[in-house]
């Protein structure tokens, strides 16, 4: 398939620059993948599409503030440092991003907060705005990190043109989030509230937690009119053995398996065994979903609504069917659904 089938005219008012009032209250479509039928629901219906023993996976990872701001040596230039991973725990080594980049050179100290609280040296450039840096911090790990969240901002991404808030500490975090290491939220797991999950729990859905560090390859456009030939970034995940057998359980059962975002579905087809069950693994994956593709585990899907010419929309087309999800983009439009990290959400069954 073509970038330029993935192409539809999103109108900037549909763009979600704030949550809805209450996480489990946004807006959810429901899209029948055998017919393509389409209803208009609200998120906590979602219990009305599962049952006793149907499994729902969920990435447990947590967003860190990955947003600080700096000034350099001498100059006192204000510098944006988006932390993107931890390189080396013990010689707090990071890998960044810094804007503007054209002033940040090998060698160049910067100054984080009013009394200094934290300094780091530039030591290496890895891309036009990439650079390794190096905090040159006497302390424990735990007083590290307590400064990296009193200095960092929650990393909201760049199309919402305004600053974090207190609120978006707690709302740009599922309240599964449990292994620090990801810049952006897996964002269909923002619309569970505790209630919600409690009551899928006494319906008798499981839930399995996998790990995906969410990084800023997330966002990253399609530059290329093959898709073949896109790259992704890599990204870390984790899938305990434990997890995994409750999945295997609900395939076996041929119960409902729904995976709960892109990055979950992403995991799970990252560790498919043979037989078609899903293993466990502590590993990397720049794994590219776009249609056609076989999905060999969840046979369900919760998902926000993406950007066109996204990775995102392509992998949702790929489970729901391109026509199928095409098609219920446009009513999304019609229907005013909001888009983006904040927006609502869709059911694909």
């Amino acid at each position: 398939m073509k970038l330029s089938q993935f192409k539809f005219d999103l109108p900037e008012s549909l763009i979600a620059h704030t949550p809805s009032d209450t996480r489990d209250e946004s807006r959810l479509m429901v899209l029948h993948r055998d017919s393509g039928k389409i209803e208009h629901k609200i998120f906590k219906d979602v219990l009305d599409y599962f049952d006793d023993q149907d499994v729902m996976i969920l990435n447990n990872t947590k967003v860190f503030p990955a947003r600080m701001y700096g000034n350099k040596e001498k100059t006192g230039a204000t510098i944006e440092v988006f932390l993107l991973r931890e390189l080396n725990k013990e010689l707090r080594l990071w890998d960044v991003l810094v804007d503007p980049a054209r002033k940040i050179r090998v060698g160049n100290k910067l100054y984080f907060g009013d009394d200094d609280l934290l300094i780091a040296e530039v030591v290496d450039n890895t891309t036009s705005r990439g650079r390794t840096i190096r905090f040159l911090f006497d302390g424990t790990d735990e007083e590290f990190r307590r400064n990296v969240e009193i200095l960092g901002e929650t990393p909201l991404p760049k199309y919402i043109k305004r600053k974090a808030t207190a609120e978006d500490k707690e709302r740009y975090q599922t309240i599964f989030a449990k292994h620090e290491g990801a810049v952006a939220a897996p964002t269909a797991g923002l619309h569970f509230s505790r209630e919600l999950m409690k009551r899928l729990e006494l319906k008798g859905v499981e839930f399995a937690e996998v790990t995906l560090h969410v990084g800023l390859g997330t966002f990253r456009p399609v530059e290329v009119e093959d898709l073949t030939k896109h790259k992704m970034d890599s990204e870390q995940f984790i899938i305990e053995e434990k997890q995994a057998r409750i999945v295997n359980r609900g395939i076996e059962r041929k119960k409902r398996i729904c995976a709960v975002g892109t990055t979950s579905m992403r995991t799970i087809e990252s560790a498919v065994s043979a037989g078609k069950t899903l293993k466990s693994a502590n590993d990397w994956t720049s794994k590219f979903i776009f249609p056609p593709y076989e999905f060999s585990i969840a046979n369900s899907m919760i998902t926000n609504f993406h950007t066109p010419e996204s990775t995102l929309l392509m992998m949702v087309s790929a489970f729901g069917g391109y026509e199928h999800v095409m098609h219920a983009y446009e009513v999304a439009v019609k229907e005013k659904y909001r888009f983006y990290s904040y927006g609502d959400a869709m059911l694909i069954i």
